[in-house]
This record gives structure tokens, C-alpha cells and sequence, in this order.
């Protein structure tokens, strides 16, 4: 398992921007705009962790702007932690059998989501491709959020 990155949503993405960057001094190491999903995500990372967050894109913090307006409560501006992992199948399983509730399955071999015991929401990446859907997680249903 190796760290990617945490995630936080912000309501102004010009203000984010210069706090933590101008202010703050982290350097944007990549942006992603989704038109369909109507949302931007900008990774920064510390200056002295630019080449490797460029090279293996971690670690990082991912802002989230989605471009309707939202009023996040209750912590939600804050997203999640993600890590990734050699197989998300058998991580999901280790888990589970663990007695960890798998929220968001890895219907689609790439992305799965639990929850900590503080409520912090846990993302979980395929590393390199996503695997091919497979039973029983592609039947399965989200369970509570994330």
C-alpha cells in the first residue's frame, strides 16, 4: 500500500489557491477539469516533494472545486485519505473479513471506499490499470456514504 494523497473541497478556488499556494507555498503539480462531472481537482504538493509527486503523483493534496455551489457541513469540505493498492480485490476481501464495511465496492476493479472508525472516508486505488469486474464485487450495492 503506498499514500496518495488527501482530499479537501473547497467553495472558492482562487482564495484556496492563493492560500495555499502563494501563502502556504505548495507548488500545483497537475489539474483535471470533468465538463460532464462538473467539477476541478488541483494536486499541490510541498516544494520539497515536487519531483516525486510529478514522477508517482504522491503525496499530495487533491482540492476539490465542484462548480455548483455547495454549503459542506459537518466536515464534509473535508473528503478522504486515498491509498493505493497492488489488488483491490483482495484488499476489499481483507477487509471484510476483517468485519470492515466495504461503502463503495470495486464494481469497476479500480476504485473501492471504507469508512474509519472516526468516520473518515478511505479511498482505495487499483494500482496501475483497473482489474476486470468481476463477481461478487461488480453485483455488489454502495452501503451508507463515503
Amino acid at each position: 500500500m503506498r499514500y496518495l494523497h488527501t482530499m479537501v473541497r473547497v467553495n472558492n478556488l482562487d482564495e484556496s489557491l492563493d492560500f495555499y499556494c502563494n501563502k502556504l507555498g505548495l507548488i500545483e503539480v497537475r489539474r483535471k477539469e470533468s465538463e460532464a462531472g462538473r467539477f476541478t481537482l488541483i494536486f499541490l504538493a510541498a516544494p520539497g516533494d515536487k519531483d516525486r509527486a510529478e514522477g508517482e503523483y504522491s503525496p499530495l493534496i487533491e482540492l476539490t472545486y465542484n462548480w455548483d455551489p455547495e454549503e459542506y457541513t459537518g466536515g464534509r469540505n473535508f473528503g478522504h485519505l486515498a491509498y493505493e493498492v497492488d489488488n483491490i480485490y483482495s484488499t476489499c476481501q481483507k477487509l471484510m473479513d476483517a468485519g470492515i464495511t466495504i461503502n463503495r465496492p470495486p464494481r469497476d476493479g479500480r476504485m473501492a471506499f471504507i469508512r474509519s472508525p472516526d468516520g473518515i472516508s478511505i479511498e482505495l486505488l487499483q494500482k496501475g490499470d483497473a482489474l476486470q469486474p468481476q463477481s461478487p464485487w461488480k453485483e455488489m450495492e454502495n452501503c451508507g456514504s463515503w
